[in-house]
């Protein structure tokens, strides 16, 4: 029977083992917060520092040692065949100073890696026993441990490193402890991956901007490859963490130094000094000349390397070809303080710089190759315009190859020669020298057998040069003066050939010695030819000017026969026409006129009758009324039909066929037979009249091939006209007006001059506009036809191909001029 003090008992002993749980699940959950804390704290330094592992290392050391009771805690990570201490937990300084010693190692030499590799956790319970590795028992003792667990940092399975934790005591971990340091170790690897990626993302990145930043100045520098050497050199040394950068490039046969990262003074002096060098004094062109990089990770074992490096202050170099069609055009030299290696990436980020180099090269190669096109081009299309816009004359086509050839090729002055007469003329120069140009167009012209260059390939028809003015064997020391007062060194001249043989020169000159390059004799040759083309067009031009000129003068002359047998055929058709008119009219014309004059008689004499007649005065008055009446009707008639006689005569004379026979005449004697006919018709016609005649009369004037017959008409016409035009002004003027008319003549070469010349009234623009329209008059009636000036006119252009001009102010004066060519292409036969 159970008593109340057992029951007692029992309920004590069991509120103590409730105690004890109790204590050992809260000892339990402290532990384990513990551990979620230390947990917690490493996820945050990861997330704090995702580029750089070390903190997460640290913190995890720390954790393993405190959490797992340890004396010390050490994390080791493989980098490349070496192991790296990257954290640990302090002892004593002695014991901390041996564990530093100790690394890095290589892997091969670490025992323990071999148990581990394999991602097996592996514990030596006792350092002291006989199956620990002796490299291990040291350590122990060094850094006063007795057990030690090694937990392996496994990735993708590889091992990248190693968490170790030591206790003073020997003893095995136990399992839960062990489990937990394979969380840490698992968390150092998420770390170590966090950190590849981010550094790699980063490099990447640093990469591309990098790139970006050299393509950009690619973009911005498409004629000049120096900015983008200098964007590589600097670029490459920033993320390869290097201590200098350098870029060279291969020409002619030694290396030149393109761009450089500066260091100090004195280095930089020391760099510069050394280019260009000879392939044969720089062992890198061998060294890379098959194009894969190569490195030098100590110059101090390197006797070539040793001496610059010493000055520059580095200790490793990488040298990275610049490959461009399976050759060697230059190298990028990267170099470091410290020794060793550059890494695989360092190596692929330069190759990458070193393909950008080799671009900019060929691009700035291409640029400057299509702008030196361009420029050709443009300057070939010059000239063709001046080429097309002077057909006529090839002086500025010279000048502008002179000047093209000169901008061209980077001259000092340029000059282009042609061969006339045996001898060779300056035709263009161009030039920056001044002072030198007496003594070049002194210098010509120049006989072909001179010993001058410029004679020399005229002669041979074959190209030549100078590279040096001064110190060239066979100079003369006119030549070496010449070049000095023009301040030259060296001359390419080039000849002009026109079916091989030379018919002038092109020379270009520059201020330094040396080789003209190819495409400058290319480019020379090809103004020669434009120059060969301009010369050849400008002769057929001027061929077919002639030959148009004279085309054109048988055309005008065959144009005037032609009007002049036109005009011919008119007048006889008019004439025969006119002929039958005359006949039908003049004999009922002749009656009106016979008739009204005897009615005229008539009615006299029926006054006479009518006179004694008895007659009233109204009626009287009313008879003497309507025969006066009759009597000025009847002189009306007679008037106005001794006006249509002589239109009818006019018409008869200015239609008429022919005008007698053409030949030579003596224009002074038909103008002054002329003035004399005309100033006795009109002393006769009205005996008052007078007028001061006045004669300037050229005695070159000579002689012209005309029809004299019809010139006196039409002299006798226009003096006519001029003594009605002073008649009038005369009957309206003061009588202190002197009327005047002047005839004269001019020699004017092939022509020859007529002037009419009067001061009389003038004649108005709307009356000058019409004046030599048939039947046109200003005369009162009775006084004109409106024949004579048409007739006049057709006289002397349609019929002799010459040119009749008026000139005439109102009230001043009026002058006709006629110009009749003395040679006269008229059709054959009388009057054609």
């Amino acid at each position: 029977m159970t008593t109340p003090s057992d029951e007692i008992e029992e309920l004590e002993r069991r509120l103590q083992s409730v105690a004890a749980e109790n204590a050992q699940l809260r000892g339990e959950l402290a532990i384990a917060r513990d551990r979620q804390g230390a947990s917690a704290e490493i996820l945050r330094t990861i997330a704090a520092s995702p580029s750089d592992a070390r903190p997460v290392f640290a913190a995890i050391a720390s954790s393993s040692k405190r959490l797992l009771g340890g004396f010390s805690a050490t994390v080791l990570q493989f980098i490349g065949d070496e192991l790296h201490l990257v954290a640990f937990t302090p002892t004593s300084p002695e014991a901390d100073e041996g564990l530093r010693a100790a690394f890095p190692r290589k892997i091969a030499d670490f025992p323990t890696f071999a148990l581990v590799r394999d991602g097996e956790t592996i514990q030596f319970p006792d350092s002291e026993a006989a199956d620990v590795p002796e490299l291990n028992r040291e350590l122990a003792r060094l850094r006063g441990f007795r057990s030690v667990l090694f937990m392996p940092l496994m990735n993708r399975g590889a091992p990248v490193g190693m968490i170790s934790v030591t206790r003073a005591e020997p003893g095995a971990f136990a399992p839960d402890l062990v489990q937990l340091l394979q969380t840490f170790a698992d968390q150092a690897v998420i770390a170590i991956e966090n950190a590849r990626l981010f550094n790699e993302t980063k490099e990447t990145l640093e990469r591309q901007t990098a790139t970006a930043d050299i393509l950009k100045v690619m973009a911005a520098s498409p004629s000049d490859v120096q900015p983008v050497f200098e964007a590589i050199a600097i670029n490459a040394n920033r993320l390869i963490g290097g201590f200098s950068t350098a870029v060279l490039r291969y020409i002619d046969g030694a290396a030149h130094l393109a761009a450089f990262t500066p260091t100090d003074p004195a280095g930089d002096r020391v760099l510069q000094a050394s280019f260009p060098v000879p392939f044969a004094q720089f062992p890198p062109y061998q060294l890379v000349a098959n194009g894969v990089a190569a490195q030098l990770p100590d110059t101090e074992l390197e006797p070539a390397a040793r001496d610059i490096a010493r000055a520059r202050g580095y200790r490793s170099m990488l040298f990275t070809p610049l490959m461009s069609e399976g050759e060697a055009i230059g190298i990028i030299i990267a170099t470091r303080r410290a020794t060793g290696s550059f890494a695989e990436h360092h190596v692929r980020l330069l190759q990458t710089f070193a393909d950008q180099a080799v671009i900019a090269i060929k691009n700035v190669s291409l640029f400057n190759a299509i702008g030196e096109a361009l420029e050709r081009q443009t300057a070939t299309a010059d000239i063709l315009k001046v080429i097309a816009a002077s057909p006529s004359d090839v002086t500025p086509v010279f000048q502008a190859i002179s000047d093209s050839a000169k901008a061209l090729i980077g001259g000092h002055s340029s000059t282009v020669t042609r061969v006339i007469d045996g001898m060779l003329h300056l035709a263009a120069f161009t030039t920056d020298n001044e002072a030198g140009n007496a003594d070049l167009l002194s210098s010509f012209p120049a006989p072909l057998s001179a010993s001058g260059i410029h004679s020399r390939v005229a002669r041979s028809g074959e190209y030549a040069f100078r590279s040096d003015m001064q110190n060239e064997p066979g100079l003369t020391e006119a030549m070496k003066e010449l070049a000095r007062t023009r301040g030259y060194r060296s001359i390419l001249v080039v000849p002009m050939l026109r079916d091989g043989i030379a018919i002038g020169t092109i020379a270009v000159t520059r201020r330094e010695p040396g080789q003209f390059p190819e495409k400058a004799v290319n480019l020379l040759k090809t103004f020669a030819d434009q120059a060969v083309i301009a010369v050849e067009n400008t002769r057929l031009f001027n061929e077919v000017q002639d030959r148009t000129s004279e085309l054109a003068k048988s055309l005008d002359d065959l144009r005037a026969a032609q009007d002049r047998l036109i005009q011919t055929e008119k007048l006889a058709s008019l004439g025969q026409l006119t002929a039958g008119i005359a006949h039908e009219i003049k004999n009922p014309l002749n009656f009106v006129n016979n008739f009204a004059s005897l009615s005229a008689e008539l009615t006299e004499e029926l006054n006479d009758v009518l006179a004694p007649v008895s007659l009233a005065e109204d009626v009287r008055a009313d008879v003497e009324e309507l025969t006066g009446l009759l009597k000025d009707n009847l002189a009306k008639i007679v008037q106005h039909g001794r006006r249509a006689d002589s239109i009818v005569k006019n018409m008869l004379l200015h239609s008429r066929e022919g005008g007698g026979e053409h030949g030579l005449s003596d224009i002074n004697a038909l103008v002054e037979e002329s003035l004399n006919l005309a100033y006795h018709g009109a002393r006769a016609e009205k005996p008052g009249f007078n007028v001061t005649l006045e004669r300037e009369l050229d005695p070159a004037a000579g002689q012209a091939e005309v029809f004299p017959q019809e010139i006196t008409r039409v002299l006798l016409n226009l003096i006519s006209n001029g003594f009605h035009a002073v008649a009038k002004r005369r009957a309206d003027s003061a009588a202190d007006y002197a009327p005047a008319v002047l005839a004269a003549t001019r020699d004017r070469g092939d022509s020859v001059e007529i002037r009419i010349r009067d001061n009389g009234t003038g004649i108005p623009g709307e009356v000058k506009e019409k004046m030599f329209n048939p039947f046109f008059t200003t005369k009162p009636a009775g006084e004109g036809t409106g024949l004579g000036l048409s007739m006049s006119h057709d006289i002397v252009v349609k019929q002799h191909g010459g040119t009749i001009d008026v000139a005439t102010e109102p009230g001043v004066f009026t002058e006709f001029t006629i110009l009749l060519p003395r040679k006269s292409r008229f059709p054959d036969g009388n009057g054609g």
